[in-house]
Formats: C-alpha cells, sequence, structure tokens
C-alpha cells in the first residue's frame, strides 16, 4: 500500500489517542503493525517479534532487529527506522525520553506478562519516570470498517478461494484420506499465487465433521458422509475464508434435513443482515431458526466474525456481546449443525457490508437442494 493510506491511517489512530490521555503508542501486533505501517514481517511466536512500532502526535518510528532492517526501511515508507541491539525493552526505554514521552500506551492483549514487567522496570528509572497505560483494542477497531484498497484485495483473495474450493471438490473421491485433500487445496493455492494459506485446512469427513475445528486425519472419505472444507488463503496479506459441505453419494435422510436446515438459517442471515444491526441480533436470526428445527443443542459457536490482515478479527458475530454493523465491515455468516456420530455441517460466506445489505464475496456455488 502507498504511504499516504499509512499516514490517513495514523492521522485517525492519534485523534483516538488524545481521547485516552497517553502521548505514545507502543505497537507490537503484527497486523496492526502492518495496517499502520505497511512492514510485512510476521511473528513467529509469542516471545519473537520482527518490530515494533512507536508513534506520537510527531513521530513515527519502527523498531527492529538486524534481521529486517533493510526490509523495515524498504516497506514502512515514512517511518523512522531505529535498529535496536540489546532488545526491544532497552530499545524502547532508550528512546522515550527523547519523544517527549510521560505515558506510554501499549496494547493490553499482545504485551506478554514478562516483557511488561521489564519494560516497566526501566521506565521507572528514567527521569522523569514513564507510565506504562494498558490499551484495548484502539487499531482492531480502525480495522473493522474497510477501505477501498482493502476491500479490493479482499475480493481478490476470495476469487482466488472460490476457484479453490470448486476444484478440490472435484478433486474428491472416496479411498482419498483427510490429509491429501489438505496437502491438495495447499498445491492449489501455491499454484494460484497465494503467500499462505489464511490458517490450516479443516478437511473433516464422516464422524469428524461433527468437530468443528478438527484436524485432517488419515482417515479415509467414504460414500454418503459429510465432508466439511473450511479453507483459506492470504494473498497480498488478506485473508479470506469460506466453507462447504459436500457428500459422496446419497446421504442419510437425517444429514439432508441438517444440510437443509443450515442452509435455510446461512440464507436467511444473509438476506436480513446490513449496518445498523447489533450483531447478536443478526446471530439470533440463524440460531432460533436451527433451534426451531430441533438442532438448537448443535449449534456451539458464534454465526461468524470479520475477516481483513487477520482471518479471525472484529466484529464477532453470536449471542454475546453486541456490536453495532457498519458499512464497509467484511464478516462470514457460517451457521453449523455437528451431531455426534451422525456427522456434521457447515456452511460458509464472506460478504461485504453495503448500504443496503451484503453482498457476498466468495462464488463458489456446490450447494444441494434438498
Amino acid at each position: 500500500m502507498k504511504a499516504p493510506l499509512h499516514m490517513e491511517r495514523i492521522a485517525r489512530l492519534r485523534e483516538r489517542l488524545r481521547e485516552t490521555g497517553v502521548d505514545c503508542i507502543w505497537i507490537v501486533q503484527p497486523e496492526n503493525r502492518r495496517y499502520l505501517s505497511g512492514f510485512r514481517a510476521t511473528d513467529l511466536q509469542l516471545i519473537e517479534s520482527s518490530g515494533s512500532l512507536l508513534i506520537t502526535d510527531h513521530d513515527t518510528l519502527l523498531l527492529t532487529d538486524s534481521r529486517y532492517t533493510e526490509e523495515a526501511t524498504r516497506e514502512a515508507v515514512g517511518f523512522s527506522v531505529k535498529t535496536v541491539q540489546n532488545g526491544i525493552v532497552k530499545g524502547i526505554a532508550g528512546l522515550v525520553p527523547d519523544l517527549g514521552t510521560r505515558r506510554l500506551g501499549f496494547e493490553k492483549d499482545w504485551v506478554t506478562w514478562g516483557m511488561h514487567r521489564d519494560l516497566e522496570k526501566e521506565l521507572r528509572e528514567l527521569s522523569p519516570p514513564v507510565e506504562l497505560v494498558p490499551l484495548d483494542g484502539i487499531v482492531e477497531e480502525m480495522r473493522e470498517v474497510k477501505d477501498a484498497d482493502e476491500r479490493g484485495a479482499l475480493q481478490a483473495s476470495a476469487d482466488l478461494l472460490s476457484n479453490i474450493m470448486g476444484r478440490i471438490i472435484e478433486f474428491l473421491e472416496p479411498g482419498l484420506t483427510e490429509r491429501a485433500v489438505a496437502w491438495k487445496v495447499e498445491e492449489f493455492a501455491r499454484e494460484g499465487g497465494a503467500e499462505d494459506l489464511a490458517f490450516p485446512s479443516i478437511v473433516a469427513s464422516g464422524p469428524n465433521s461433527a468437530l468443528p475445528h478438527a484436524v485432517p486425519t488419515e482417515r479415509m472419505l467414504e460414500q454418503g458422509e459429510p465432508v466439511i472444507l473450511d479453507l483459506g488463503v492470504k494473498l497480498n496479506g488478506y485473508c479470506s475464508d469460506m466453507t462447504r459441505t459436500v457428500f459422496l453419494g446419497n446421504p442419510s435422510p437425517t444429514l439432508k434435513t441438517i444440510y437443509r436446515t443450515v442452509r435455510e438459517a446461512q440464507a436467511a442471515a444473509i438476506r436480513e443482515i446490513r449496518p445498523g444491526l447489533e450483531t447478536t441480533f443478526v446471530d439470533a436470526i440463524a440460531r432460533d431458526m436451527i433451534k426451531q428445527a430441533g438442532f438448537g443443542d448443535y449449534f456451539g459457536h458464534g454465526l461468524g466474525h470479520g475477516v481483513g490482515l487477520a482471518t479471525h478479527e472484529a466484529p464477532r458475530l453470536g449471542p454475546r456481546k453486541p456490536t453495532v454493523l457498519k458499512q464497509g465491515m467484511v464478516v462470514t455468516v457460517e451457521p453449523g449443525i455437528y451431531v455426534p456420530a451422525e456427522g456434521g455441517v457447515r456452511l460458509e460466506e464472506m460478504v461485504f457490508l453495503t448500504a443496503q445489505g451484503a453482498e457476498i464475496m466468495t462464488s463458489d456455488s456446490h450447494f444441494y437442494d434438498w
């Protein structure tokens, strides 16, 4: 993305920071870091970071180590890149006095206790001391509504995924293992230009389809059983996510009823979802239909979630914590029914919220009319 877009995002962030009373924010969450700076490096684990941002009313700094200095300088246009030698804690403590920082905000859900303890000690010993202030989801809230560039990137990712889903469904046949299908998903994704999978593919057949987040196994696909395919790719940093449930042959009457119930619940939720509604209300549309059909005990997760630089991000569509939906949000609609020993069905689309309602972004048409 171009620097002016990042600078516009930082301007909006600065407005929010003035409301919090902090004079500097420390960003470590990888997707937030990329959203604000364009720096694409990822973190392999919680205790290993490729960089941090320090943003004040006047300064934009990216702190990293020598492994990433060149990439950061090239990608984070408009940022002053600082190569730290003795770790991020020492690096921040050495920089905040020159920034005039007295209250340093940090992402409370992304800083480890150990790092907080060590930095707090360093900041307390400064003269004057600097206070650490926990902040909750400020950048994540900004990311909820997608701009035009993000919508385009998400649509391209969804288009690639839709093509892959169709190819995978055509590839299925009895005797293939779940793992073999999952490996084929990755092959198709790489061939199509994806930079990565958005998440490990879910390929769940037969009784495994009753596990919402099943891990692919060596179990072979069999005639008449459901196969849940929950797939996602990442393209130019942006994720996509969709699910189809397919059958190799003729399923049982119970599975047909389950499938029809899920399909009708999903269609109703997509038909009604629009800006101004609360996420809990939309969740209830699908959940009530599933309950009325006698399967209420078998739909345990929320109806959907936001998609963007991360596969799962705000807002969440579920029975708790209502959030008002806004134009420009991209969310999934994915009701499911999972009956132990019988099997499960989940169907998922990505949708973009316009002023009028939902535009479906994923486009595979493998549905059953039972």
